[in-house]
Order: C-alpha cells, then structure tokens, then sequence
C-alpha cells in the first residue's frame, strides 16, 4: 500500500536550518508530482512545496527562497532543505502525492525557537 516515511525533524533557532527527507513506497512514485506539507495546531494542512516528475518546483509564497525542494526517483525519496528557518516554521512536516488526501505519513515535527 501506499507509504511515506518522513524524518529529519527536530529543534532548531531561529536562522537555522533542517533537511527532510521522505521515503515513499506502494506506487510508482516517478511519474507523480510530490509535495511537502505542514500543519500546525488550529490549521489546516498546507502545501509547502512541490516538485513534478520532471524536477520543476512551486513553493509557498511564505518559504520561498529559504525552501528547496529535492527528489531522487531511484530511490523514491523527496527531501527538503529548510534555511533560514523562522518561528512560524515550526509544524509538523508531512510529504506526499500532490493533491492527494489520504494515506498520511507520521510527519516529522519541526521546532524553531530559541
């Protein structure tokens, strides 16, 4: 079945910086455009960053130009390369097929502060 596993989370200052990364598995991952997602308490999930098959990338007004989104199709990992990380950064970080709602991963939970 479809699989994320995310990791690379954790405490971070302001400033700082952090790479996710996410393994997925059960599809042909490919041919799928990707996409990291965060949530935070109160929020709806949001749509952090995106990357198509073809490596071309969009990004949330709010991370773009500090976010770098990355993909590797041999092995099915999608990373994300967080500086200039600031305090509403802090989230659970989750990856997952652009514009799919179902089959969630753990997330991987990302703190800035100092």
């Amino acid at each position: 079945q479809v699989q994320f596993v995310e990791s690379g989370g954790g405490l971070v200052q302001p400033g700082g910086s952090l790479r996710l990364s996410c393994t997925a598995s059960g599809f042909m991952f490919s041919i799928y455009t990707m996409g990291w997602y965060r949530r935070t308490p109160g929020k709806q999930r949001e749509l952090v960053a995106d990357i198509t098959r073809d490596g071309i990338t969009n990004y949330a007004d709010s991370v773009k130009g500090r976010f770098t989104i990355f993909r590797d199709n041999t092995k099915k990992t999608v990373d994300l390369q967080m500086n200039s990380l600031r305090p509403d950064d802090t989230a659970v970080y989750f990856c997952n097929i652009w514009q799919r709602n179902d089959d969630w991963g753990q997330g991987t939970q990302v703190t800035v502060s100092s």
